[in-house]
């Protein structure tokens, strides 16, 4: 994150001696990037954070890549998902490459574990639903069109607060920030771009969690899941501060930009990691060029896969899909507006839709889950 913030109870300066009013000394712990040469925050715990009292099973887990499939554009329809599983063991792998892996979760289960990615950023799309993210730096409460961003390594939980939930997840092998030529020397967002630092929310500080015990820990692994426990609740900090924390950004805050004739996806950049970017397509005006033709024109992923979730509203460009469909089109092969909608766009004044789009610069395999909901027609559907 690119702004400073401080919570609870610090000591003037890093890595000095912090008591409570008793003598007792906190326990600093600093989280930081690449090694010591990054971003990072101090925090401030009751108990050493180091504390595991147990060490349980370990779960191996691998991401499956369907075989011998042809190349081709897919349609998957991940409301054919059948809703299951807590927000962790809910999670639907659809496609991967090193750089990203694409999930889709519809949980039921609520669980009382604490959870920590050791591998990658994630970006939780909240497409149905409501509840709490809880983690060390403080509590977030989330809604429909949130991207969560937990940074790699936080500890957190989330608490379902509905029935229905729909989340799209994005695992980024690198760190989830804001474009960098949306930001000035000093990583303010600048006046062009988008969205500001207000639309970002950043978790309240809760009072520390004074509790031993057990408590059930799960850490994703590059080869599966390790299971431990704490000797106390880790939920024990009094204070932190620093540039790394969980944060969200709802994408009704998205300002599209505009222009005289059809602007390009990277007009709708939001988030950039390495090796692939996310974009948010939110209802805007259409150009105004006496002569535009605003639906988007025909053209070839030569270094990227496109993949596209459709969130809600009226899919202007694209006939058949829906809400929580995916589109995926590989490099390669030529996509563009189904038959009838270039022609037919013309003398539109604005469109109504929301969809999240993912472009990656290395080719995705599919999943073998994936297969399950594949539109097995959708390859054809641009015939007239």
């Amino acid at each position: 994150m690119p702004f400073y913030i401080r919570r609870g109870n610090i000591p003037p300066k890093r890595h000095i001696q912090h008591r409570d009013a008793n003598g007792n000394l906190y326990h600093e712990e600093h989280a930081s990037r690449e090694g010591f040469s990054s971003i990072y925050s101090n925090l401030y715990h009751l108990r050493p954070p180091t504390r595991i009292s147990k060490v349980e099973a370990f779960r191996p887990l691998k991401y499956l890549a369907a075989k011998d499939q042809p190349h081709r554009h897919r349609h998957l329809e991940t409301f054919k998902f059948k809703p299951g599983g807590n927000w962790i063991s809910g999670r639907r792998l659809l496609a991967f490459n090193n750089d990203v892996a694409l999930f889709t979760s519809a949980p039921q289960q609520q669980a009382d574990f604490f959870y920590r990615n050791g591998i990658g950023d994630e970006v939780i799309f909240v497409h149905y639903g409501s509840g709490l993210i809880k983690s060390l730096f403080g509590n977030l409460q989330y809604g429909p069109g949130d991207y969560i961003i937990i940074p790699r390594g936080i500890l957190y939980q989330l608490e379902l607060q509905n029935e229905d939930n729909r989340f799209l997840i994005i695992e980024s092998a690198g760190m989830i920030e804001p474009p960098t030529r949306y930001r000035n020397e000093y990583g303010q967002l600048l006046e062009h771009a988008p969205f500001c630092e207000r639309d970002f929310r950043v978790p309240e500080i809760i009072e520390p969690v004074d509790k031993e015990g057990n408590h059930r820990f799960l850490l994703k692994l590059s080869h599966g899941i390790q299971e431990y426990a704490f000797a106390q609740h880790p939920f024990d900090l009094v204070g932190w501060d620093g540039f790394y924390y969980p944060w969200i950004f709802n994408i009704k805050d998205f300002m599209p930009i505009v222009g005289k004739v059809h602007q390009p996806p990277p007009v709708h950049q939001t988030f950039q990691a390495p090796g692939f970017v996310i974009c948010s397509f939110c209802p805007r005006l259409f150009d105004f060029h006496e002569l535009s033709i605003p639906t988007p024109y025909n053209h070839s992923n030569v270094d990227c896969d496109e993949v596209l979730y459709y969130v809600e509203g009226d899919f202007m460009s694209r006939k058949g899909v829906g809400e929580g469909s995916i589109t995926i089109h590989p490099y390669g092969i030529a996509h563009g507006p189904h038959p009838g909608s270039y022609e037919g766009s013309i003398g539109q004044k604005k469109t109504d839709e929301y969809a999240v789009m993912l472009d990656t610069f290395r080719p995705l395999q599919i999943a073998v889950d994936a297969l399950e909901i594949d539109d097995s027609k959708y390859p054809y559907n641009w015939m007239e």
